[in-house]
């Protein structure tokens, strides 16, 4: 299994991007991430859970007549952030129609929020022909050579 398709296995469904979207948008609490997401109870406390056991969000208890928790992102989950910032931002280019209705992001310098990778040592931008794998074989060749 390849580390993009164990990455979807976690986090690929919709509730849990929505849900690790509340989060960082600092909505913490169940009641609010079901307002804001539209998601039921049960699938909501599914996906928590299914973060939770995975390591990417811990629980909090702020209640205790009843019970209840508010949830946080953990090391794993606060990674995603930028991940989940250029998903926001290849929606507002590419599949939003509705531009009055899209949030701008600006980041503690005042700049509008651009997401883009850089190299970590050259810092250029990476581009799809800029980087190479040392994975010398690739699934295509050995399907390319197991039709001939």
């Amino acid at each position: 299994m390849c580390s993009i398709d164990a990455a979807v296995k976690v986090i690929g469904e919709k509730w849990a991007l929505l849900t690790l979207r509340e989060l960082i948008m600092g909505c913490t609490r169940f009641d609010e991430i079901v307002s804001n997401t539209g998601v039921s109870r049960d699938i909501l406390a599914a996906r928590l859970r299914s973060l939770e056991e995975a390591g990417i969000v811990h629980r909090e208890r702020y209640a205790n007549k009843p019970i209840r928790y508010e949830y946080k992102l953990a090391e794993a989950g606060i990674q995603l952030f930028g991940l989940l910032h250029v998903m926001r931002d290849w929606g507002d280019r590419y599949v939003r129609d509705d531009p009055e209705n899209i949030v701008t992001f600006h980041h503690s310098c005042g700049a509008k929020l651009n997401p883009e990778l850089h190299c970590s040592a050259c810092g250029e931008v990476l581009q799809v022909d800029s980087i190479t794998s040392d994975r010398d074989v690739h699934r295509s060749d050995i399907a390319a050579g197991s039709a001939s």
